[in-house]
C-alpha cells in the first residue's frame, strides 16, 4: 500500500530552519515517481513548494521556495527532506507529502497528513 509520512514540523522564529521528512512505502525512490510538497495556510490556495523526482534527481521549486528551500532525497531511507532555511512568518501552513506516479508533481495521486509549521516573528 502506498503510503506517505510527512514529519518535522514545529515552531521555529523568522529567519530560522526546520527541515521535513517525508518517509514513503509501498513503492521505492527508483520507481518513476514525483515526491512534491506542498503546503497549505488559512486564507490561501493550496500552493507547489517543491518536487523532486528522486530517480534521477530532477527537482522543482515554487517562487517562494527557490533559494531558501532545498529537497532532496535519501533513497536507503526511502525518504524524501525539504530543508527550509531564512524561514519567514507566511511561510507558516500545514506542509504535505505527495506521489505523483506519473514521474512529476502536477498531478498527485496520493497524500500524506500534513505537518504544521509555524513561523513566529
Amino acid at each position: 500500500e502506498v503510503q506517505l509520512q510527512a514529519s518535522g514540523g514545529g515552531l521555529v522564529q523568522a529567519g530560522g530552519s526546520l527541515r521535513l521528512s517525508c518517509l514513503v512505502s509501498g513503492f521505492t525512490l527508483d520507481d518513476d515517481v514525483g515526491i512534491g510538497w506542498f503546503r497549505l495556510a488559512p486564507g490561501k490556495e493550496r500552493e507547489a513548494v517543491s518536487c523532486i523526482s528522486p530517480s534521477d534527481d530532477d527537482k522543482y521549486y515554487g517562487d517562494s521556495a527557490r533559494g531558501r528551500f532545498t529537497i532532496s532525497s535519501d533513497h536507503a531511507k526511502n525518504t524524501i527532506y525539504l530543508q527550509m532555511n531564512s524561514l519567514q512568518a507566511d511561510d507558516t501552513a500545514v506542509y504535505y507529502c505527495s506521489a505523483d506516479f506519473r514521474g512529476r508533481c502536477i498531478h498527485p495521486e496520493k497524500w500524506g497528513k500534513g505537518t504544521l509549521v509555524t513561523v513566529s516573528s
